[in-house]
């Protein structure tokens, strides 16, 4: 049966330009660029996790028909393209602070939530990256009428 994941995939628009932000800004590294003729494969990780692999893909063949392809560029840039990422910080504040001295622009500043603290924003292409620093102490998942109240 499985053990692990070892890649998962977002749609970008532009390799090069998605290089230049997951590596450039958020300080990921390449694992591997690879011309195959047909496609540039194309993945970066964490430093510390080579082993989790997001490909930075483009919408197209072989995957997807020109048509299929042209739809998910267009859901991309509304940011519904279907994929995003979340990634964990000890330090949300300072993350937050280091990444727009970047001139990473945010769609959200951090918010302590249950969960932890976190905040949000957007690749080039409009796909959605959150960050989150865990709580101090265990996760108490609220009920759906706090959830509620809270808005």
């Amino acid at each position: 049966m499985f053990k692990r994941i070892t890649h998962t995939f977002i749609h970008v628009l532009d390799q090069d330009q998605a290089l230049d932000f997951y590596v450039g800004k958020l300080g990921m590294v390449v694992q591997v660029d690879a011309d195959l003729g047909f496609m540039r494969w194309l993945t970066v990780s964490l430093p510390d996790q080579p082993e989790l692999q997001l490909g930075l893909m483009l919408p197209g063949p072989p995957a997807y028909d020109d048509a299929t392809a042209e739809q998910i560029r267009e859901l991309v840039t509304k940011g519904a393209g279907g994929g995003g990422v979340i990634f964990e910080t000890d330090d949300c504040q300072r993350t937050f602070e280091q990444l727009r001295a970047a001139g990473v622009e945010f769609t959200q500043e951090p918010t302590k939530r249950f969960y932890g603290t976190d905040c949000a924003l957007r690749d080039p292409f409009g796909n959605p990256i959150r960050f989150t620093q865990p709580p101090d102490g265990p996760i108490v998942v609220p009920s759906p009428e706090e959830l509620r109240a809270r808005g």
